[in-house]
């Protein structure tokens, strides 16, 4: 039977014995957040202060950023823990968990990811496909081969529909440069709320990501990739 629901648990475990709990439920077909906005979120979400220069979404329809108001929660908690802390992090699906002991920034910057995926937003909201296969805690390398996997199966399927297709991966990239500015507005705007360096650092750790998947989508970049095709080169 297919989910409904796509659940994800982060679990902060501190050394000094506090935990904290963040419930993401995400609607499996849609894959945006389940959970509606407050209705007296902070004064900063408000879109005449957060609202990025590319959002198209309309001021008049929306008084908050919907980004914003799903990640003041975590951002609210955070704001007086710093980044390097360590905390044992557990996280758990539908289907399996995983923890790792690290740093809380690298924790709150995973669970960042899914929700900013998940929010609502226009823009980082065309990620959204990537949620279904949230892996925390990934690697460089990990993030490049899913956007790109998951990319080019959707160049096959546009063949199948008859429409134009993206192997250059152009649009991918207009996308990732629209991402970037979106990231680097959301760490404008917490600095100038001075938000403390975890949920910053988090966001600049999601942008570095951005940047990375931005500089390996050229030509040159994307060759080094063929070391981790191996055999499937070889299928005929």
């Amino acid at each position: 039977m297919k989910q409904k629901t796509l659940k994800f648990l982060y679990k902060f475990h501190f050394n000094d014995g506090r935990k904290r709990l963040f419930e993401i439920d995400i609607d499996a077909n849609t894959l945006l957040l389940t959970k509606p906005l407050k209705k007296d979120p902070p004064e900063w979400t408000q879109m005449d202060f957060f609202r990025c220069e590319i959002c198209p979404l309309k001021r008049e329809e929306h008084k908050y950023c919907p980004l914003a108001v799903h990640l003041s929660e975590v951002i609210e908690f955070f704001t007086d823990v710093p980044s390097f802390e360590k905390a044992i992090i557990f996280v758990e699906n539908n289907l399996r968990g995983t923890y790792k002991y690290t740093s809380v920034q690298v924790g709150v910057s995973s669970l960042m990811g899914i929700i900013m995926a998940s929010s609502g937003c226009p823009v980082i909201g065309k990620l959204k496909p990537l949620v279904r296969f949230h892996l925390p805690f990934a690697s460089l390398e990990e993030t490049e081969i899913r956007v790109l996997s998951m990319y080019i199966l959707a160049q096959f399927f546009r063949i199948w529909e008859g429409k134009k297709t993206d192997w250059k991966l152009e649009k991918l990239r207009n996308l990732y440069a629209e991402i970037q500015r979106v990231n680097r507005n959301i760490v404008s705007k917490l600095a100038e709320i001075e938000i403390k360096d975890t949920n910053r650092n988090a966001v600049i750790a999601l942008s570095n990501y951005a940047d990375f998947i931005s500089l390996s989508l050229s030509d040159e970049e994307i060759k080094n990739l063929k070391e981790f095709i191996g055999d499937f080169l070889d299928i005929e």
